[in-house]
């Protein structure tokens, strides 16, 4: 409406500009034209309502107002007088109703540390309403309005109390996590055909990975054993582990439950063809796939178990984990480095022949002093040892062997040996 107005003002005055040299008489006989031609068209208009734009409107307001109602009676247009001055009355009224408008609509906004007060109150405590919110407000000595609390929920997208208050399955496990550990069962095969069964457990909180064992022939027996090294790991690291969830497969015993269930730990089998209950450590076992098995061969038991620990060791030592935060399960994050030089600088460190690799900030070597008279009279420092050359021999040490040291007094008895898988 702004653009068309303006248009139409243009032009109008362009139109006034080119009568101002014209006389009298050619604008006398201009003007009987002009009402000679609105006659014909109200003529053949008939009953027919004459449209006008907004613009149209406007600009007949503003040029007409100014003008008597005996005189505008006394013109031919194409309205009545006393529509040209509604018109304007509401032109005027639209102006002044702009004018008087608050540049921010509303209330005043509320104080911001108003808001972030009642964010916090909402986000510590799922089962609270605004109203319950609001009481607690008053009482540590806020004044607010209920509905000042409502719209502040309302703004930052938080959900009504009932629908918070409400958990997920996801966010069940999240807060279970401690006490969960997943077991499960997966094979490979060597190039000579021989199936190898290997036994790992996660725990669901820290991702750390643990691998019992691996073998051809997965027996009651061995699985057993593997069981009974599992809860001395556990006992060994003070993990709180009471729910290990493992698959409904045949290689499982119930001597392994019974075991379970004598250290405290209660064993949840999964669903019948329910393998996301135990969708954790069958996504490691996917990694595991895609990140190692599927990229060498396997020779034998042996080779085995040297790549998966090899694995193990990279997986919880420095791997980092999506699911805590693209933290490692055993060794934190470092302190941020904020030397230039030291960040463009990497150093690599392969295991198993390149198929993984560790990124390391290398060390920066400590700068060496040499002096011409330090080197005369100590050659041997620029051997670098720190004591000079002697021609007797090196003694050994005289410390007792691994296995002349005496057990520790809670040592497990010969029930619960530890015994290689």
């Amino acid at each position: 409406m702004l653009l068309r107005l303006a248009y139409l003002g243009l032009t109008n005055t362009s139109a006034m500009l080119r009568l101002l040299p014209r006389s009298n008489r050619d604008k006398d006989i201009e003007i009987l034209a002009l009402r000679h031609q609105i006659a014909v068209l109200q003529r053949q208009l008939g009953n027919t309502k004459t449209r006008f734009s907004p613009a149209d409107r406007a600009l007949l307001a503003a040029l007409l107002h100014r003008l008597p109602r005996q005189t505008l009676h006394k013109l031919r247009l194409l309205v009545r007088p006393d529509t040209i001055l509604r018109w304007h009355r509401d032109l005027l009224r639209r102006h002044h109703a702009k004018m008087s408008r608050p540049k921010r609509p509303g209330r005043p906004r509320t104080i911001r540390s108003i808001r972030i007060l009642v964010l916090r109150l909402a986000r510590e405590n799922l089962n609270w309403g605004y109203r319950h919110i609001h009481g607690e407000l008053l009482v540590s000595g806020i004044k607010v309005a209920a509905s000042t609390v409502w719209q502040i929920l309302t703004d930052a997208g938080i959900d009504p109390a009932p629908e918070r208050a409400s958990s997920t399955w996801a966010q069940f496990l999240r807060s279970q996590a401690q006490v969960l550990l997943g077991c499960d069962f997966f094979e490979t095969v060597t190039p000579t055909g021989v199936r190898m069964y290997v036994l790992v457990a996660i725990e669901h909180a820290q991702r750390r990975i643990r691998i019992l064992g691996a073998t051809p022939h997965p027996t009651a027996e061995w699985v057993t054993q593997a069981a009974r090294n599992l809860v001395m790991d556990l006992q060994d690291a003070s993990h709180r582990a009471r729910f290990p969830i493992r698959d409904r497969d045949g290689k499982f015993p119930h001597l392994l439950d019974a075991i379970l269930t004598n250290a405290g730990i209660e064993v949840v089998p999964s669903g019948v063809q329910m393998p996301k209950m135990n969708s954790i450590v069958e996504r490691w076992i996917q990694t595991c796939r895609h990140e190692l098995l599927d990229r060498t061969l396997i020779w034998n038991q042996r080779h085995l178990l040297h790549a998966l620990r090899e694995y193990k060791h990279f997986y919880n030592n420095h791997r980092p984990h999506q699911g805590i935060t693209n933290t490692r399960p055993l060794r934190p994050l470092p302190r941020p480095i904020t030397d230039p030089a030291q960040i463009s600088q990497l150093d690599i460190r392969r295991r198993l022949g390149g198929i993984l690799n560790e990124y390391h900030h290398a060390a920066r070597p400590a700068p060496m002093t040499f002096s011409a008279s330090a080197a005369a009279e100590t050659p041997w420092r620029t051997w670098g040892s720190s004591s000079p050359p002697t021609t007797t021999s090196r003694s050994r040490s005289t410390a007792p062997s691994p296995s002349a040291r005496s057990p520790p007094p809670n040592a497990p008895t010969s029930a619960t040996t530890r015994k290689p898988t």
